[in-house]
């Protein structure tokens, strides 16, 4: 049997509220989703204490703590993935910013094209959290596509396979997504 095959089933198997299904899922999916953290975090400056590693193990806690969680396939796993590597980055940021004396909110000037740069963990990222929360009331799929591109530093290809889109509404998706945050932040 393929690993696709394998994961398929496991998932299934953990929406059954087999816990070891899912822990298997997240052993085989480790690799991958390690080198999302490390894309993410790869920019950030010396003297975080959120490494790759802890991202990811962080992550892991909100997937397999969330008895609620269903994944129906890889992409609803990588999309829920990129949701918690959201969630574990922005209480990160929230953190770092209570700790700092007058650490009021800033406004983000720029939404890069990708984050292969890593993200910032400051009161920016604080920021585009907000803005995202409005996006996704407004329309959920811009939102998770933001999520998968931004915080899962997937491709658009890849976003198009996962979520069985075709590239372009997917790239006019992620356009209309960052204008969209892009006016949030500057107003």
């Amino acid at each position: 049997m393929n690993e696709t095959a394998d994961i398929t089933q496991w998932l299934s198997a953990a929406r059954g509220g087999d816990k070891s299904a899912l822990d298997r899922v997240l052993a085989t999916l480790y690799r991958e989703l390690h080198g999302m953290a490390r894309r993410q975090l790869g920019g950030q400056q010396h003297g975080h204490t959120l490494d790759t590693t802890a991202l990811v193990h962080e992550a892991y806690l909100k997937l397999a703590g969330r008895a609620e969680a269903e994944f129906e396939d890889r992409a609803h796993f990588f999309a829920y993935a990129a949701s918690a590597m959201r969630s574990v980055v922005v209480d990160y940021a929230r953190q770092r910013m209570a700790v700092k004396r007058g650490g009021d909110l800033h406004r983000v000037t720029d939404l890069p094209e990708d984050a292969g740069g890593g993200m910032r963990l400051d009161e920016e990222m604080l920021g585009l959290d907000v803005a995202l929360n409005k996006l996704n009331d407004l329309d959920p799929r811009l939102a998770q596509v933001v999520e998968m591109r931004y915080f899962a530093g997937l491709s658009e290809t890849e976003i198009a396979g996962l979520l069985k889109r075709s590239e372009r509404s997917v790239r006019r998706d992620w356009q209309k997504a960052r204008m969209f945050l892009l006016a949030a932040l500057q107003g």
